[in-house]
């Protein structure tokens, strides 16, 4: 055979590895509800932001996010309920 056949011959191997996409990986439930707390509080990361666009799904961070806020509301509520008790009110 000579270098064209081989050439020719070599064009449905796969495509170089530099070309392939890495598949995202599925965030565990433990790194969503540390999204949405570090985005809460606005310190999350670059990279950490990058990886929960590309891997994440939106449902998971929405139903997270409502029960942090939920969680959050009860919990102002019953520390000033406290306060309040404290002071005699």
């Amino acid at each position: 055979m000579t270098n064209e056949n081989i050439e020719k011959h070599n064009t449905n191997d796969k495509p170089p590895e530099e070309n392939k996409k890495p598949t995202p990986k599925r965030l565990g439930p433990l790194q969503i509800i540390g999204s949405v707390l570090a985005a809460m509080i606005g310190i999350q990361t670059e990279n950490n932001r990058e990886r929960d666009f590309t891997s994440g799904q939106i449902g998971n961070y929405i139903f997270v996010g409502i029960i942090v806020v939920i969680i959050f509301i009860f919990s102002l509520i019953a520390l000033v309920d406290n306060i309040l008790e404290e002071a005699g009110m």
